[in-house]
């Protein structure tokens, strides 16, 4: 038996339901280790102004405590936090396992209002411009980065599956590295939606930024 593995320009890239034995129906919630209540609070609720919704004991260690915040489309964000623990601003624990990011989405014309509060609050962050999203990363009290993203078009919930594997096409056709501006475009475009692009400052792309 061999142990080459394909690699991944070998696989499809497609919108439309693979042929597998079940299928998703979207994120129902993430959850994380978390450190304690207060200090997790201030950050996902009181920075970032996610709804704290439901608080319980953890159903698998009733001597911790499961807090369920709104992201904002109903999709949650669940941390299990002791009260005990103190926080760990140090970065994450790379290698395979390990979560790289958590990304949130946040309305484009409050951008510069978002980057603002970051640096009101003292929260080192950069900026990119990635070509078909534009982002804020920063960084929580436990040190897992924290992407703040904002399309730079007005692309549907129910069709952005579409439009992103439309534009990888493009791109392949174009022979470019990466998704560009042009290339969700000209997704837009020939899928008969409308191109309406978001007013958001300039920013580097940040490719190769670790």
């Amino acid at each position: 038996m061999s142990n080459e593995r394909r690699p991944a320009e070998e696989f499809e890239v497609t919108a439309d339901l693979p042929d597998s034995p079940m299928h998703t129906t979207g994120t129902d919630h993430v959850t994380l280790v978390g450190s304690n209540a207060e200090e997790t609070i201030a950050f996902y609720r009181d920075l970032l102004g996610m709804p704290l919704v439901l608080r319980q004991p953890n159903l698998d260690d009733p001597d911790s405590t499961h807090l369920f915040f709104d992201t904002g489309d109903g999709r949650i964000l669940t941390f299990f936090v002791d009260d005990d623990r103190p926080s760990n601003p140090r970065p994450q624990r790379p290698g395979v396992g390990a979560v790289h990011h958590l990304s949130f989405s946040i309305d484009p014309e409050r951008f510069v209002e978002v980057r603002e509060a970051l640096e009101d609050a003292g929260r080192g962050y950069n900026e990119f411009d990635r070509g078909i999203f534009h982002s804020l990363y920063t960084s929580d009290h436990n040190g897992l980065t924290i992407e703040l993203a904002t399309d730079k078009w007005a692309i549907p919930d129910d069709r952005r599956g579409e439009v992103l594997a439309t534009a990888q096409r493009i791109r392949e056709e174009d022979g470019a590295d990466f998704a560009e501006e042009r290339h969700i475009e000209a997704a837009l475009e020939e899928l008969d939606l409308d191109v309406e692009k978001f007013d958001l400052p300039d920013a580097p792309t940040g490719a190769g930024t670790p």
